[in-house]
């Protein structure tokens, strides 16, 4: 019950301050459930691409955090085949006091602005560290293909 109180107060806080570019919805019958997406930035290498991800929230929440799977595909060297990102605060650095807000205002950050550090995708990351024209291409491509 604690998990549900505290999940309708985030998403409340989410409706009233909401991050630019960025949409949530919870699923119609589960809380727990959240159908997100960000409209890429007009200066990151994904721009004029929509891409949406679940964000889908434990029972324990706020003590373990959420998870989060991409349904859109993107090239991207922080984002898998499966969808899922890798940024520390989903990980290693979750604490309870964490706000969702912040959560996806990372995951938004994390998108717009690629890097090869901590990658998910070792390939895509040594793309970009050694061929930033390639990787750019590659990212529109698909993101025309993908996310349009």
């Amino acid at each position: 019950m604690t998990a549900l109180r505290r999940i309708q107060k985030e998403l409340k806080d989410i409706n009233n301050n909401p991050l630019e570019g960025l949409t949530v919805e919870t699923a119609e019958d589960n809380m727990f459930e959240w159908k997100c997406a960000i409209k890429a930035a007009s200066n990151s290498p994904y721009k004029g691409g929509t891409f949406h991800f679940t964000l889908t929230l434990p029972e324990n929440f706020p003590f373990k955090p959420p998870s989060v799977t991409f349904t859109t595909k993107i090239y991207h060297p922080g984002i898998n085949e499966e969808g899922h990102i890798c940024v520390p605060v989903l990980r290693d650095q979750w604490k309870p006091t964490v706000t969702l807000s912040s959560v996806l205002a990372t995951i938004q950050d994390k998108l717009n602005n690629p890097s090869p550090d901590d990658p998910f995708e070792p390939d895509i990351a040594a793309l970009l560290k050694t061929d930033e024209a390639k990787f750019l291409a590659t990212a529109k491509e698909w993101t025309k293909k993908y996310a349009q």
